[in-house]
């Protein structure tokens, strides 16, 4: 079975000129329960389903599967999503051998930037660089399926 285990980190110093790598994201959510989510994405020029279960009790890890669909697939699933469609920026940012995602969000989210790093097993030990600040891996208002129906810029700041 297919596993996603990662931390998700605020980001609080410079890391952009670390990046090997960067594409625009666009994703939305034809289900957001907390059993599972149902994210439909264009990723550069990409389309991908992805369905997600539910956490498990560390909030670390849980079910992922995701496909590769056609570009125009994704775009004609995107338009049955649930508002707010999510909009960012990826960077990848490789620190000690381990590869950070790190997205820089747009519209509705504008404001927040967020790294994640995907690990081998929930044990995994990794270095925190420098730009990364507070852990919010089990905060769920960080989820992207959360920001997609309480945007950023709602939150009392």
């Amino acid at each position: 079975m297919p596993l996603e285990i990662e931390r998700k980190f605020l980001v609080t110093g410079e890391y952009k000129h670390l990046a090997t790598k960067s594409y625009r994201i666009a994703q939305g959510y034809l289900s957001t329960e907390s059993e599972r989510t149902v994210r439909i994405r264009i990723k550069g020029d990409k389309g991908y389903i992805t369905i997600k279960g539910v956490r498990s009790e560390s909030g670390l890890s849980r079910y992922e599967w995701e496909k590769e669909i056609q570009v125009n697939e994704a775009q004609e699933l995107l338009a049955l999503c649930k508002p707010t469609i999510i909009d960012k920026t990826r960077y990848e940012v490789i620190f000690k051998g381990q590869t950070f995602e790190v997205d820089e969000f747009y519209g509705k989210n504008e404001g927040l930037t967020v790294a994640e790093l995907e690990l081998e097993s929930e044990d995994t030990t990794f270095t925190k660089p420098d730009w990364l600040g507070e852990e919010v891996t089990q905060q769920k208002c960080y989820n992207n399926s959360f920001l997609s129906k309480y945007p950023f810029t709602t939150w009392k700041h």
